[in-house]
């Protein structure tokens, strides 16, 4: 039997991550138009999102980052950097097509330790519940 050494939330690159998806009964294409429209300050703060790859962003609380990708009704991949921390984490949100409505889904990597992804995992819970919570409305 093979040993793993690797705790539940730690990558392979020694970092730690978490994930936390939610259905809603909205169809995809109004959940992305919110992510990207009047939610964007739910998950990432007041900013702009650019749609561009490369492309710069920092929120009104000090948050910034470089896009990745941005691929339309599907995700946005993005570094996440708050002003506090001392080194970039990666982003990815994302949408998927269920059964009679849409999957969201918010993955964080290149947390730094347990704590940061123990804080990061009820933050997100909380992102995701609120967000839902308004989409159902």
């Amino acid at each position: 039997m093979a040993s793993n050494n690797y705790k539940t939330g730690r990558n392979r690159g020694d970092s730690f991550d978490v994930g936390v998806r939610e259905r809603t009964a909205v169809p995809l294409p109004q959940v992305w138009r919110f992510l990207v429209g009047d939610g964007l300050p739910l998950w990432l703060g007041e900013t702009e999102l650019p749609r561009e790859q490369n492309s710069e962003y920092e929120t009104a609380d000090g948050v910034r980052g470089i896009i990745h990708r941005y691929a339309e009704n599907s995700r946005v991949k993005l570094t996440w950097r708050p002003a506090d921390w001392p080194h970039n984490s990666t982003l990815v949100v994302g949408v998927k097509e269920a059964e009679g409505g849409t999957t969201i889904s918010i993955n964080h990597e290149g947390l730094a330790d347990r704590d940061e992804r123990f804080m990061m995992l009820g933050h997100w819970k909380n992102v995701l519940a609120d967000m839902v919570d308004r989409l159902d409305r």
